[in-house]
């Protein structure tokens, strides 16, 4: 029998796994090492030119050899990537670490929601998916709150010893997603043995399906474009307000509490949305768009605390307009190609990340 509730703690305990690290102020403790804004912004653009090259790949193995596959691999690729980083001595060592980091994140994005929901699917339950992607996104930013409320640790102790403390989390993280059940609403498998053979021509077949879909459903294809374009601005403000409050003076000690007050933002945002059910999706994103853009203002202040509320009304926008998106795709997608269609909507915000990154050094250093 299925125990979908077994099933769900153990996906919540592996986000909150791969959501801890001493390491979450990256910007900040590089930072502190002496790369510039510039240099920084150059390694986010890395990530990002990696996530487009392997992010709708990986969804695509996903959905053909099973979620609970690829999401072991993505915590090998994170803990690769940590190894990089604690040898790294120059911006192509650094950028090399974190390419490895974008490969994590895309062989995990959108692979535990397609898990997920067809666990859900199985029991029957899929319109308890909101309320999960809820969960889950209060869990991401509860963790990287914590981890970034130890940011002034991870400074004082060192880069090194942080990121070895994170590869020991990567290894919990990994034992938990061992004893996961692999699920699949609809049987790919043995449709995919029965109409051909062999990897390729079966991945082939689930990437045309996922366009086949999305050039009939420009609904869907708008909202991951509206969806990524606020979720970029957002990620780019926290991410360089790591750095410019400690240019403001902000005490060492002081940012992992400025940050993780920022993080605590996308919790409120992500538990009031499931206020709002009823709620059309127009005007969701707008009032989404305006906390970002209020957040963005808000950065210009001389005082560091404005600076950190902004980050707040920007995460509750962000978290909000995230939790009803996901709710609202997966709903959507075929349960075929739910892995590969999940990660065509994070391709979506790597293509929007890769355009703003190396513009929101020079505008975050020069305005």
């Amino acid at each position: 029998m299925f125990q979908i509730n077994r099933q769900l703690s153990k996906l919540y305990s592996s986000s909150a796994l791969g959501s801890l690290s001493l390491t979450g102020a990256w910007v900040a403790i590089l930072s502190a090492r002496g790369y510039t804004l510039m240099e920084i912004g150059i390694a986010e653009t890395v990530f990002h030119i990696t996530s487009i090259l392997f992010e709708i790949p990986s969804g695509a193995l996903a959905d053909v050899f099973g979620r609970k596959k690829m999401l072991i691999v993505s915590s090998v690729m994170c803990m690769i990537g940590n190894i990089i980083m604690i040898f790294s001595d120059s911006l192509f060592m650094v950028c090399l670490s974190i390419a490895f980091q974008a490969l994590c994140y895309n062989f995990s994005s959108g692979t535990g929601d397609a898990l997920a929901y067809d666990s859900l699917k199985i029991a029957g339950m899929e319109s308890s998916f909101e309320r999960y992607e809820s969960n889950q996104l209060i869990i991401y930013r509860l963790c990287s709150g914590i981890s970034t409320l130890c940011a002034g640790l991870a400074l004082f102790m060192g880069y090194k010893i942080a990121y070895c403390i994170d590869l020991i989390i990567c290894a919990v993280q990994i034992s938990i997603l061992f004893s996961l059940r692999e699920v699949c609403a609809a049987d790919t498998t043995e449709k995919s043995s029965r109409v051909m053979t062999g990897l390729c021509r079966r991945l082939i077949l689930c990437f045309r399906e996922s366009f086949v879909f999305l050039s009939t459903a420009k609904k869907a294809l708008g909202i991951m474009l509206c969806n990524s374009l606020v979720g970029a601005v957002d990620t780019l403000l926290l991410f360089f307000l790591q750095a410019k409050l400690l240019q403001k003076g902000i005490p060492q000690w002081e940012l992992g509490l400025a940050l993780f007050f920022m993080q605590m933002g996308g919790i409120i945002g992500a538990k009031l949305i499931l206020k709002f059910l009823k709620r059309n999706y127009k005007r969701i994103f707008a009032v989404s768009t305006f906390l970002v853009l209020a957040g963005i203002l808000a950065e210009h202040s001389f005082l560091y605390l404005v600076m950190a509320f902004g980050g707040f009304i920007s995460s509750m926008g962000d978290d909000a307009l995230q939790v009803r998106t996901n709710a609202r795709l997966q709903s959507m997608f075929p349960s075929e190609q739910r892995a590969t269609l999940t990660s065509m909507d994070s391709f979506c915000f790597s293509i929007v990340m890769i355009v703003l990154s190396p513009l929101a050094g020079i505008v975050f250093t020069y305005w």
